[in-house]
């Protein structure tokens, strides 16, 4: 028997179902060794065949002459005892052990009231411990030998009634035992799927906060970075022009007083969204398509010059879709205003292939490496939002041209199949 088909005693009272006490150790144990004491006291001379009167075979045979009837008996009985404190290590030893002290009962001619309780408790610790192959190769072996043997002893026309009583014993106890098993390993599966639900919950629960947090971070960037960076390149000016020309000092200082107020309100509408967010009954600002002509309007505000390039077939685009491309065009006009040279940029939005291709180009340095000096998280969340429609971008200089270009499905899967 391999080490997976017993379980030792320490390790089953900690299994699923199990209750951690001593009963399931050294007290079942003590249980098990005066069952076999007491039975073997109380059951001599009531339980017909067990017993060395008359009782359907309980005699000595003629052709075995024991020696020494009282001391076989107390050893064999004192002997099957003992070994109950060592079932649960070594069940299937044991039970071996004790078969054969029921064999050398019957051979002396001594009660096997006592072997036979030692051997049905060995038989249920070992299919309790086992595997099920292993009880019934076992325990079915050991049956057939008994039913064989009690043939030999009648004289091959009656059975021994003793070992016909101790085969039906041990295949009863084997089969409660392997019930117990079974009924061991149905609730440690149980209980084993239920900590994978649980485990699996909790990972769910993470990957939804990180979802949110990567969300929030995106919302915060495109909402609010936008119009700090608006703040700031106006600032710069007024600052600049405040004692030459007081005029385009002040109109920097609107376009400062228009941002700042954009900037509260889109910090409004985040904070209502994230406090109502269980509820549902409040949504982000999603700007899509149709704001890009206001957002055009609100950069050439700011300072930078736009040229709006083609505009082909924008209808076609879903409403997830067109958000995605609202932020890309945010994003690049942004960093046009921020690094580019010149205070120009060309958007450019139009159909081709069943995609919309959005491309966003502004003059640059070539002797700088542009965008380097600020964080890089606008890329990072314009390809995040670009991977999750299934779109693709690509950025990069080109000599003294610096290129946004973004590749988007005109709608979202969920969106073309409710169409």
């Amino acid at each position: 028997m391999s080490e997976s088909d017993a379980v030792p005693s320490a390790q089953r009272s900690a299994e699923p179902g199990g209750v951690s006490s001593p009963w399931n150790g050294w007290g079942g144990d003590l249980i098990a060794a005066l069952a076999v004491l007491l039975g073997a006291v109380l059951l001599f001379g009531f339980a017909p065949g067990f017993g060395g009167g008359a009782g359907g075979g309980g005699g000595r045979p003629p052709h075995l002459q024991p020696a020494g009837h009282d001391l076989s008996n107390a050893i064999l009985l004192i002997s099957s005892a003992a070994l109950m404190f060592l079932r649960r290590r070594w069940p299937l030893l044991v039970f071996a052990l004790v078969l054969s002290g029921l064999g050398l009962a019957v051979g002396f001619g001594v009660p096997t009231i006592g072997p036979s309780i030692a051997l049905a408790i060995a038989a249920h610790t070992l299919a309790s411990a086992a595997s099920r192959r292993t009880t019934f190769l076992v325990v079915g072996g050991a049956a057939l030998v008994l039913l064989v043997l009690s043939a030999w002893l009648g004289g091959w026309e009656s059975l021994d009634v003793r070992l016909v009583q101790a085969a039906a014993a041990v295949a009863v106890a084997a089969a409660l035992g392997d019930s117990a098993r079974s009924r061991r390993a149905y609730l440690r599966a149980v209980t084993e799927r239920a900590e994978r639900a649980e485990q699996t919950r909790e990972a769910e629960a993470l990957r939804r906060v990180s979802e949110e947090r990567l969300r929030i971070a995106r919302d915060l960037h495109d909402t609010v970075a936008h119009q700090i960076s608006v703040i700031s390149l106006n600032a710069g000016v007024a600052s600049g022009a405040l004692t030459e020309r007081p005029e385009r000092a002040q109109e920097a200082l609107g376009t400062i007083r228009g941002a700042a107020r954009a900037a509260l309100a889109d910090i409004g509408h985040l904070l209502r969204f994230l406090r109502a967010a269980e509820d549902g009954g409040v949504e982000p600002p999603q700007p899509g398509l149709s704001d890009i002509e206001d957002l055009i309007a609100r950069m050439h505000a700011a300072g930078l010059d736009i040229a709006a390039g083609a505009r082909s077939e924008l209808h076609l685009v879903g409403d997830r879709v067109g958000r995605v491309a609202y932020r890309i065009v945010q994003e690049g006009l942004t960093n046009a205003l921020k690094h580019g040279t010149g205070r120009s940029a060309t958007v450019d939005l139009a159909v081709h292939d069943e995609q919309l291709q959005i491309v966003i180009s502004n003059p640059v340095a070539t002797d700088t490496a542009p965008f380097r000096v600020g964080t890089g998280l606008g890329l990072i969340g314009i390809r995040e939002r670009v991977a999750a429609v299934g779109g693709r971008v690509t950025c990069g200089a080109h000599g003294a041209v610096y290129r946004l270009v973004a590749e988007l499905p005109l709608a979202t899967p969920d969106e073309t199949s409710a169409r």
